[in-house]
């Protein structure tokens, strides 16, 4: 209980030190508008790189976790897009709504859990499910977006534009070029490491402040028809459907199976909301 409470208060910590930065007044109406757009253009895609190009192949392939960490995550975000689309939300909206039910905290939370509740030997399923979430389910749910923000027009004009943005994005090239370097097996010069790994350790602290002053500055009242089946998808069928394909329809060992299904249990990370910031 100690360890769960160290690796979690930190995390409201720095979403309250926004929160009250804002509410003091010490940081304006733009902070987090600008905090996240530092975070989306710059830290994050140092993060992503950095994961990515420091992975070891031969740790890497673990093809049963992560066809059951994957499926489960877009499970869960293909049903929640459609089920926001069925309701009428439109496609972008619906994708941010996906991605909030399927984006795990491995990063902030999964690690340290994990380390405390299953030693070293956890860290690569972790590194894992944080290259499938932070990378390849972001990357999904951007083209999703950026095809919803696109709509109009033949199929050839949208599928240009789409691409087209999917190009300038930082959050979709930088996985790619660390992809690169990895299967290069170059090493990066120490400076431009050191460069990357400073700029990447601000990424999560950063998004968190950032959501402290988004919630300061946005005193609504809070759609719970919207809110609750999100919460219920991502606290009990995202780890629900992680355990059904763990269990019968990809069966995976009993130690990766329950790694598999806290990772799944996180709440949901910072990305949904960057996404949703970054879109307006």
């Amino acid at each position: 209980m100690t360890a769960l409470a160290t690796i979690v208060l930190p995390i409201f910590a720095l979403i309250g030190a926004g929160w009250g930065a804002r509410r003091l007044n010490w940081l304006g109406p733009t902070a987090a508008r600008e905090l996240n757009r530092f975070v989306v253009w710059l830290a994050l895609p140092a993060l992503m790189f950095d994961i990515i190009a420091k992975a070891q192949w031969s740790e890497l392939y673990r093809p049963g976790f992560i066809a059951v960490f994957g499926l489960g995550c877009l499970l869960v975000f293909c049903a929640t897009t459609a089920f926001r689309m069925a309701s009428g939300a439109a496609a972008a909206d619906a994708s941010v709504d996906g991605l909030t039910a399927g984006y795990a905290n491995v990063g902030f939370i999964g690690f340290p859990l994990l380390g405390a509740a299953f030693g070293p030997t956890s860290m690569v399923p972790a590194s894992i499910a944080s290259i499938i979430t932070v990378c390849l389910l972001f990357a999904v749910a951007l083209v999703v977006v950026e095809a919803g923000s696109a709509a109009k027009g033949s199929a050839l004009s949208i599928t240009a534009k789409v691409t087209l943005a999917l190009g300038k994005n930082p959050i979709v090239i930088a996985p790619i070029a660390g992809g690169l370097m990895l299967a290069s097996g170059w090493t990066l010069p120490a400076g431009i490491d050191r460069f990357l790994t400073l700029l990447a350790s601000a990424a999560s602290p950063a998004a968190l402040v950032s959501l402290g002053l988004f919630l300061a500055g946005s005193p609504g009242k809070i759609a719970w028809p919207v809110v609750t089946p999100l919460v219920a998808a991502k606290l009990i069928g995202q780890p629900a459907a992680t355990w059904l394909l763990g269990r019968y329809l990809l069966p995976l060992p009993p130690g990766d199976l329950a790694i598999a299904v806290i990772l799944a249990a996180l709440p949901t990370g910072t990305g949904p909301y960057m996404v949703a910031d970054l879109y307006q």
